[in-house]
């Protein structure tokens, strides 16, 4: 299933996937004309030429990862040439029956789109016709095609489909920002990979991508396990209720023996977004007490911070308002967030800016706040959110106090100068782009904020669909941090069975396990589950085989904003698939509101036929073709895989 590509038909092959039509495009604008190719050694040279007497070349060559690799430039120009996109269209991907929609950053989701049932959807929300970075190619089939781009740190790279007038087609684009070029300007470089299965294809784009990042990825031995303030106080933090919570994190911790290693405080402690280096009056002595005082009660002292963010109110803004990014049209704070109604997040701040890190001022500002957290606090874990911000507006809204840097280099600033400010200390990235911070990262969220609710914009169903499309990444770039888990039994609008289900799916996804409740109020048999989800703490992989292959239905629904938003429909069953040792374990989990039979095949526990099953230490009866279960509504039900004859 090796890729190819085919000079006669100025097609690319993989699988039983096709891509015809071949065009550039620059700035958007396509190309049309015909290219020259030129084949040496089995590297392809496609050139079109331009009126103007410059040429795109688009070069195609067999990679190390048994595919091709991609190169495309604008080159044989003279002068300086500012574009906004660079880019690829392929006007027509034959036999493709769904495509991965890959987000951008951790809250805006990835999902698979299925074109034949989502036309009107597409009309509507134009949301799910965008991707970053790399998508993957389902066939009728069921092989899979991987297009993805190797460096992610330098540009934003983009993808574009649509599929309302015909077959599917879409655009492969690099973001060149206006950043200036001198006789050529050359797009990110690509690669397109055959797979049989949709994370063994993807799992091989995240190895290219680590292998291409100039940083090896930084992969801790341990999990990042431990307790965050976050989704049980929220704001409402004082050095009392800290030590209260810090009290009970370690009385389960030293009962139970388990790897519970972070405090994290989350936002709460400093008066205005900016101002982080100044607490709130509840904090009279500062947050550094609390820091020692975490420390030795043996935890890793955490802190949150959201670098980018500057609220109207701050000291910051109202002594350095040059500091932040202007919109450059206006002129005046570019604000990406407001609140203007009652609620204004436990802060003054009406409005909140974005720390201009290209002005050398603002640098070395953010840079002493992380050098004082980590040296003079005490700091040894980092919570950095709302990083988006940083990385989300191109120079057609954003004015920087630099004009000759792409978004993603001026977001590369703050990433770097963290991991250089923090030394060793743990970096868990949030509300960030997700494939830039490779080698600066420990950690990436890879959803939404977990919720008190099934369904809704902060609930359940963030979590059920991007850690299913995402987890590919986990022990490759980053550990995958699914959000915190939910073990109370009270002040959410979960049953027992759904809070059970949530904390399996996530606990056994093999990264980031944290919890924000009161360890202390938590029933025993929850906190029971916590001890064996936290295990050995070592960071483990998971698959699901079942992703990419389920039919979609598509329907459109009002989002959180009122707008259209796309909502979909598979098979409610997930199938979450991990090994250790001679043990294949598979967690069978009932997404769906009604009970059902379900016989999972062995083929799934990857067996060729019967052998011994259990769950709960309990033998499972087992049939030829595998094992038939009874789910209930939400139930996960968690069956081990002996190898071995029954």
């Amino acid at each position: 299933m090796t890729p190819r590509f085919r000079a006669d038909q100025k097609a690319i092959e993989t699988g039983s996937i096709r891509l015809d039509g071949i065009a550039p495009i620059i700035d958007g604008i396509v190309l049309p004309s015909e290219p020259q190719i030129v084949e040496t050694d089995g590297t392809w040279l496609l050139r079109w030429l331009l009126e103007d007497g410059a040429r795109f070349e688009l070069q195609l060559s067999a990679g190390g990862t048994a595919g091709l690799v991609g190169r495309f430039r604008l080159t044989g120009f003279s002068g300086e040439r500012r574009l906004r996109s660079l880019g690829l269209v392929f006007a027509c991907a034959r036999n493709v029956q769904r495509y991965l929609r890959n987000g951008y950053m951790s809250w805006d989701g990835s999902y698979f789109v299925e074109p034949a049932n989502a036309h009107e959807a597409a009309k509507a929300d134009p949301a799910i016709l965008s991707g970053y970075a790399a998508t993957a190619l389902v066939s009728t089939q069921g092989d899979v095609a991987v297009i993805g781009f190797e460096r992610n740190d330098r540009f934003q790279s983009r993808l574009a489909f649509h599929f309302a007038d015909g077959p599917l087609s879409f655009t492969l684009e690099t973001l060149i920002d206006e950043v200036p070029r001198q006789e050529m300007v050359e797009g990110e470089p690509f690669v397109i990979l055959a797979a049989s299965t949709y994370e063994d294809g993807m799992r091989a784009w995240a190895r290219a991508v680590a292998a291409a990042a100039p940083v090896p990825p930084r992969l801790p031995e341990r999990r990042l396990t431990g307790w965050c303030s976050w989704y049980n106080l929220y704001a409402s933090i004082s050095p009392s209720a800290l030590t209260e919570h810090l009290e009970a994190a370690k009385r389960f911790r030293d009962s139970s023996g388990a790897p519970f290693e972070i405090f994290l405080i989350d936002d709460g402690f400093t008066p205005e977004m900016g101002d982080w280096l100044e607490s709130r009056p509840q904090f009279a002595d500062g947050i550094a007490p609390i820091l020692e005082q975490i420390s030795a009660a043996g935890f890793i002292p955490g802190l949150w911070i959201a670098p980018f963010m500057v609220g109207n109110r701050s000291n910051l803004y109202a002594m350095h308002p040059d500091w932040v990014v202007r919109d450059r049209q206006t002129g005046k704070p570019l604000a990406p967030m407001t609140f203007y109604g009652e609620f204004r997040w436990h802060k003054r701040s009406e409005e909140y800016y974005v720390l201009d890190v290209t002005h050398p001022a603002a640098e070395a500002y953010i840079r002493n706040v992380f050098r004082t957290w980590r040296h003079d606090w005490g700091c040894r874990y980092f919570k950095a959110d709302f990083l988006h911000l940083g990385s989300t507006y191109g120079p057609d809204v954003a004015r920087w106090h630099r004009d000759d840097m792409s978004r993603i280099e001026i977001w590369m600033v703050m990433a770097r100068l963290m991991r250089e400010e923090i030394g060793d200390a743990s970096l868990l990235l949030c509300g960030s782009p997700l494939w830039a911070p490779v080698g600066l990262a420990d950690a990436v969220r890879i959803g939404r904020d977990i919720g008190v609710t099934w369904k809704g914009h902060y609930s359940a169903e963030s979590l059920l669909r991007d850690q299913t499309a995402r987890n590919f990444g986990n022990d490759i770039l980053w550990q995958t941090d699914p959000d915190c888990i939910l073990l109370r039994d009270r002040f959410h609008d979960l049953t027992d069975v759904q809070v059970r289900s949530l904390a399996l799916f996530a606990g056994l996804a093999g990264g980031v396990l944290m919890t924000s409740d009161q360890l202390d109020e938590v029933p025993d048999h929850r906190r029971e589950l916590l001890t064996r989800l936290l295990a050995d703490g070592k960071p483990f992989i998971c698959d699901f085989p079942l992703a990419g292959t389920l039919p979609l239905t598509h329907w459109l629904d009002a989002g959180p904003n009122g707008k259209p938003m796309t909502t979909t429909t598979a098979d409610p069953v997930i199938v979450q698939r991990l090994r250790r040792g001679e043990e294949t374990i598979l967690n069978v989990f009932n997404t769906g509101e009604h009970a059902l039979d379900r016989l999972v095949p062995w083929t799934l526990a990857e067996h060729r036929g019967p052998c011994a099953v259990t769950e709960d230490d309990q033998t499972v009866e087992v049939h030829e073709a595998g094992v038939l279960l009874r789910l209930g509504p939400f139930q996960s039900r968690v069956l081990s895989f002996r190898d071995g004859a029954c």
